[in-house]
């Protein structure tokens, strides 16, 4: 057997996702699912018990959280899992309204088969996902989604910065789509966007867009407001 068979039949082969990666995964599912909700304390030693890591991973792992806006490190507290911000909320659906738009009229503009079909395989996997109360599905079939309207009108920059903003507006979306009546409201606007693509209809697809995002906004904002303590 020659010297690099003998290598290859031995190689650890790297996993997919590391010790680290997999426990942010993780904890960053329970908070934007709402397992741990916002002001919880995220004690290490609890995490280290819950997760089965070592206290160097949690640490690596709440940094992590920390910079993408989920936890918050507080003086004599330590870390919590952070407060959603109204007015924070407000400018992400502005950036979101405003990208969305765009790109559900270009999507129209375009005029292509393939778009309206993609959008409607997302838009069915949404309604069974909500049918099976699979909310982790509605999450994902909801990325989907919006990354077929950026994408396939080649707008990568505005999804590469709609994805900034993944982890918050999921976490967001995490709320609204828990509402009442959200799981019939939610898919009929998408499906006017999807509606207006298909006809061509570039403002009818944009105005679709922004009316859906909107209406995910005023929702958010009551959640929000609902959960703020009273001063």
């Amino acid at each position: 057997m020659s010297g690099a068979l003998k290598d290859a039949a031995i190689r650890v082969e790297r996993p997919a996702k590391t010790l680290r990666e997999l426990a942010l995964d993780k904890v960053r599912e329970a908070i934007v699912n709402g397992y741990f909700r916002p002001g919880d304390r995220l004690v290490e030693r609890d995490l280290c018990a819950q997760l089965g890591v070592s206290r160097t991973v949690v640490r690596e792992v709440l940094r992590h959280l920390e910079s993408e806006g989920l936890v918050a490190n507080l003086p004599n507290k330590g870390p919590i899992v952070a407060q959603l911000d109204i007015e924070e909320a407000k400018q992400i659906y502005e950036i979101r309204g405003a990208l969305e738009g765009m790109a559900a009229r270009l999507c129209a503009e375009r005029g292509s088969p393939e778009i309206v079909a993609a959008l409607e395989e997302s838009l069915s996997a949404i309604r069974s996902s909500y049918r099976d109360q699979d909310m982790a599905g509605v999450l994902a079939n909801t990325s989907s989604f919006y990354q077929t309207l950026f994408t396939m009108v080649d707008r990568h920059v505005a999804w590469g910065v709609v994805n900034l903003l993944t982890v918050r507006i999921n976490h967001l979306r995490s709320m609204t789509i828990k509402t009442e009546r959200r799981d019939i409201e939610g898919p009929a606007q998408m499906s006017k966007i999807v509606d207006a693509i298909r006809r061509g209809d570039g403002e009818g697809a944009q105005r679709a867009a922004m009316d859906h995002v909107a209406a995910a906004s005023a929702i958010a904002e009551a959640v929000l407001s609902a959960q703020k303590p009273a001063e």
